[in-house]
């Protein structure tokens, strides 16, 4: 069946998570921090081994499109969907669903990432082809991360009983999907050994997604009809253009999963996983220094700073820091943002006031 699996990667985020180095016309998936390569490349290219090219589908925006077409050539032209306006992760599937529908009617979808950092790349490729078995087996999968610790940032999924073994990992049947907790119902979450942060990660059969999208979502169903009957004419842009405004932004989570049928989660142990979701993340995918700093650029002195992150773009920009401890220090050459590491999350309050100001920094 390994013919019939496809990876559907999720690469029209704007940019908010990583600002103000990630923005609007650069997102954080087209950003080089880990190497010399994207976020975005580094997802395409750890797929290789289940997934040749012609089997990997990326929707994004247009204003994206070439700029993620140019980091991936290997990936034909057609692969790449685009979406009109962003309209949520339910759409993004269901678009890619009539599409893969309509290639091969026994596809199974892998829905991923462009932008999350994972070290066990093996790991991975394990629990996406274990997936696709559970996916066989008529659930729909999600990957659950083991928790490291009480976080408030991500939502959580409690499994209930075992479904069985596939290829060595344990799968459970879920119970319910949680929305992003406070702290205290974080450290009661995991202390309890049986909960996992939603990795936003799936895999199922296209035609059992799209059912469940026909029972839960009816009216974005019927749209996805209407686009899916257009898609190989002449009429496609339009039809699209004409459905995409008036659909309900909404996720998956939310739209489909949290009240589908037959629902899976298999732990993702060891998979040394980051969602890279701000600039304090950063600690747990580079290695620090002998200070415990991290210093993206070459333009910064340090004078007892320790634990600190400090990215300065620039080349002709000087950067001192003196006596400091647990310090983020961004600077893009148009804004300097200085922030305690502990306080980082908050980056994102600062980009919707920027928005509602119709600043030009975002």
């Amino acid at each position: 069946m390994l013919n019939h699996y496809y990876a559907v990667i999720m690469a029209g985020g704007g940019g908010t998570r990583l600002w103000p180095l990630s923005r609007q016309a650069q997102p954080k998936q087209m950003l080089r921090l880990i190497d010399d390569r994207s976020l975005f490349q580094i997802a395409v290219q750890r797929l290789a081994e289940i997934f040749p090219p012609e089997r990997i589908l990326v929707v994004t925006v247009a204003k994206q499109a070439e700029e993620l077409r140019q980091q991936a050539q290997e990936i034909p032209a057609e692969n790449f969907l685009l979406e009109p306006l962003p309209r949520g992760t339910a759409s993004v599937i269901g678009l890619a669903g009539i599409v893969l529908r309509e290639r091969d009617p026994q596809a199974i979808m892998a829905v991923l990432t462009s932008d999350h950092f994972i070290g066990n790349e093996e790991k991975f490729r394990r629990l996406l082809l274990a997936g696709m078995q559970v996916a066989l087996d008529g659930y729909l999968v999600t990957l659950g991360i083991t928790p490291t610790s009480p976080s408030s940032g991500y939502g959580y999924i409690q499994r209930g009983e075992p479904i069985g073994t596939y290829d060595g990992l344990n799968v459970y049947k879920v119970l319910r999907f949680k929305e992003k907790p406070d702290e205290k119902k974080a450290r009661i979450m995991l202390e309890s050994g049986d909960h996992a942060w939603n990795s936003g990660m799936f895999i199922w059969q296209v035609s059992q997604i799209m059912a469940e999208f026909a029972r839960q979502m009816p009216d974005l169903s019927d749209r996805l009809e209407e686009i899916s009957l257009a898609w190989n004419t002449t009429r496609r842009q339009d039809v699209l253009d004409q459905n995409w405004p008036s659909i309900k932004a909404e996720t998956i989570d939310y739209g489909i999963m949290e009240n589908a049928q037959n629902v899976a989660v298999i732990p993702a142990k060891d998979l040394n996983w980051s969602d890279v979701g701000s600039w304090d993340s950063l600690f747990d995918v580079l290695s620090p220094d002998q200070d415990g700093n991290i210093v993206l650029g070459e333009g910064h002195i340090g004078v007892k700073t320790t634990n600190s992150l400090i990215y300065v773009k620039q080349k002709d920009r000087l950067i001192v820091t003196i006596g400091v401890d647990d310090l983020v220090l961004v600077d893009t050459g148009d804004v300097i943002l200085v922030c305690g590491k502990s306080e980082a999350q908050k980056v994102r309050q600062v980009v919707d006031q920027l928005q509602q100001e119709d600043q030009d920094y975002v």
